[in-house]
């Protein structure tokens, strides 16, 4: 989704990606996101590998630190140096078909958590005609397009993720009623506790959710500091949100939660939310959010 939204909303201009958007809805073409890079320490808007221009053909090498369902994608959107001698932060989007690059694995997917990803890294080396680039700079389709949809997009993830966990408390509880009616089980109070701030993630993300939807075409209203500030503390506020609230589901439920075999078990909700705050490190986000405190107003 993230990646057929930066081309729909930014490779138009381009009569190939007119058509390459046509063939995406056809075929439901599976795009995986190559952004990050060995060297880079996880700075998407950071390139060390560069777009070589021979004529109206390029070539390209990276190595990816991590390629979701890479192997299994029909094509990939990936992030480079404009140029050889282009600065690190001066990108484009290069879109690659099958035939236009190999990509061979250079780690295992063996994680605590997220592990239907299937994300190890990999050695891409790619050729094509220009006409795969991406009109325009990856800085604008990173924050005009990347960076708001896969916040919000991650944030209703992580709290479907919470969500279901509560659930189960809420299954769990109800259960322990029925075994003694008229009695309110001890653990009802965090369940509370757990439904309010659950409550309060639904709100975070539906109302930048809508936020988005009323600038989706004012570019430079999503270009301001302020946006970036809104969008970094959306993705920080739902990462750290997700696993605190699954660790309150497992406080009502107990040991019947930890359990992998347990019909309430909510092992692999801990393990996946505990991965929120590392896509896209919160460390980092905090830090440009800091710097831009610094000269932001009204904030």
């Amino acid at each position: 989704m993230i990646e057929v939204a930066c081309i729909a909303r930014h490779g138009m201009e381009s009569p190939y990606f007119v058509d390459v958007l046509k063939r995406i809805v056809a075929d439901q073409t599976l795009i995986a996101s190559v952004t990050s890079e060995v060297g880079t320490s996880g700075d998407t808007r950071s390139s060390i590998c560069a777009v070589q221009r021979d004529g109206d053909r390029f070539t390209l090498e990276k190595a990816a630190t991590t390629v979701s369902y890479g192997q299994h994608a029909d094509a990939l959107l990936v992030t480079a140096r404009r140029a050889p001698d282009a600065a690190a932060s001066d990108q484009v989007l290069v879109y690659l078909e099958k035939g236009d690059y190999t990509l061979t694995p250079t780690s295992a997917w063996d994680t605590l958590g997220m592990r239907g990803t299937c994300s190890p890294g990999g050695q891409l080396t790619a050729q094509g005609p220009i006409e795969r680039i991406v009109p325009g700079s990856f800085a604008d389709s990173s924050a005009q397009t990347m960076v708001p949809y896969s916040h919000i997009l991650w944030s209703a993830l992580w709290w479907g993720i919470a969500a279901d966990a509560v659930s189960r408390a809420a299954a769990f509880i109800r259960a322990a009623a029925r075994r003694n009616p008229g009695v309110t089980p001890p653990a009802a109070g965090t369940l509370a506790l757990a439904t309010a701030e659950l409550q309060a993630m639904h709100h975070h993300w539906l109302q930048s959710a809508a936020a988005f939807d009323a600038i989706a075409d004012d570019r430079d209203a999503l270009m301001a500091m302020g946006w970036a500030l809104k969008m970094n503390n959306q993705k920080i506020q739902a990462s750290e949100a997700a696993p605190r609230i699954v660790h309150q589901a497992l406080q009502v439920i107990g040991v019947m939660g930890y359990k992998n075999d347990s019909p309430f078990s909510v092992g692999r909700h801990y393990r996946d939310s505990l991965s929120a705050a590392l896509m896209i490190s919160n460390e980092r986000l905090a830090e440009k959010s800091a710097s831009m405190l610094l000269v932001l107003k009204d904030a």
